[in-house]
């Protein structure tokens, strides 16, 4: 009989609270970047009911043009919050404690060093299907887009802007097979919606989906007796902020691999690709990735490690699956780890906010209307 190690990870839609802070606060990361390649960005959003708090630093040339007002209220419209998924744009509460001003003399070229210290993790398995994330991760963020997707294609079904998936699979011990064991979806709905259809339609896609991810990894499969709860609490009307309290960054281990993989540093989101918080996991993931393969590996994990005043990140240790060290010294040549090499991160790598929404690890959905039209209602 084959011994089943268990493996759970979690996905949250855009408009959950804590995701509606993150998209406004890389909106403005991104508005800065515009401005100026080397604006300084280190913005925190929180979000509660119809109140907004935006505090943090903008430094840059024309930095005190930035319509912060207008972000904020595009964020909440283009998901769908409105008089019935409260609270609508035109009823924000907006208060903000910005440093609005441009850099000082010789900041700008002080951007390619180090202001900060960090121990930066990385990962990356060469197992095909998943883009590189752990399995259990990969499958509760496919699980998200696809609910989501649907939300999108059919909004005769009342579904909100606020979703949460929760997936626990079933994987032997060298990793080769896993299997899906539950998924737990719960999904903000309209006060009137048609709950059994809806249900059943949520339930069909759920399996679909899984389908659709049996197909493209290898050794994933569905089992008989896996089991699916949809809104197990009962109804989920009030969602969003009005359910809940929301901070940027306070997904953390969703932003990165999920509970398999141990995070090092800060949040992402709200800081710009100067900062060790956000070039650190980039420059870790690259290496991961580029290692896993060079060296023939199914898994990679690296650890690098940054001190004020530095301008390159140190490898620390570099891991297989096993846990084994790898030479340090044959993977530090293998990508570029100055803080700099990141800083001009291109734009068509998607917009910020959808970056925040749906992962800083993986390529954005390709689908139109990832998020909702704005509204005036």
């Amino acid at each position: 009989m084959t011994a089943w190690n268990l493996r759970s990870a979690e996905f949250v839609w855009p408009g959950h609270p804590d995701k509606i802070a993150d998209a406004i606060a890389d909106r403005i990361v991104d508005a800065g970047r515009r401005l100026h390649p080397r604006t300084l960005v280190g913005i925190e959003v929180a979000v509660h009911q119809d109140r907004v708090f935006v505090d943090g630093r903008v430094g840059g040339p024309g930095s005190g043009s930035l319509d912060i007002d207008g972000i904020v209220r595009q964020t909440f419209a283009e998901l769908g919050y409105s008089q019935e998924f409260c609270p609508a744009p035109e009823d924000l509460r907006i208060d903000t404690d910005l440093r609005l001003d441009d850099l000082f003399p010789g900041e700008i070229e002080y951007r390619e060093v180090s202001d900060d210290q960090a121990i930066i993790t990385g990962w990356a398995t060469t197992r095909l299907g998943t883009h590189g994330l752990p399995c259990e991760h990969a499958l509760a963020r496919h699980i998200a887009i696809g609910l989501w997707r649907l939300r999108i294609d059919r909004p005769e079904l009342g579904l909100g802007p606020d979703g949460k998936i929760f997936v626990t699979i079933r994987e032997n011990d060298d990793g080769s097979s896993c299997a899906v064991d539950d998924v737990t979806a719960s999904i903000q709905h309209a006060e009137d919606w048609d709950g059994t259809s809806a249900l059943g339609i949520l339930g069909q896609t759920v399996l679909q989906l899984l389908h659709q991810f049996a197909n493209g990894v290898p050794g994933f499969w569905i089992p008989d007796d896996w089991t699916l709860n949809i809104n197990p609490l009962g109804d989920f009307i009030d969602g969003g902020p009005w359910g809940d309290n929301g901070l940027s960054g306070k997904k953390l281990v969703a932003d990165f691999y999920g509970p398999r993989v141990p995070i090092g540093g800060g949040a992402m989101s709200g800081k710009d690709f100067w900062k060790v918080d956000r070039a650190g996991p980039l420059i870790a993931r690259d290496l991961a990735t580029i290692a896993a393969h060079h060296f023939g590996l199914g898994e990679c994990l690296v650890t690098l490690g940054i001190r004020p005043g530095d301008r390159a990140f140190r490898v620390i240790r570099v891991e297989d699956e096993n846990r084994t060290a790898i030479d340090v010294a044959r993977a530090t040549s293998l990508t570029d780890l100055r803080l700099k090499s990141r800083g001009n991160w291109p734009a068509s790598n998607g917009p910020l906010e959808e970056v925040a929404r749906w992962g800083h690890f993986a390529p954005l959905p390709g689908f139109q209307g990832a998020t909702l039209p704005a509204t005036t209602t």
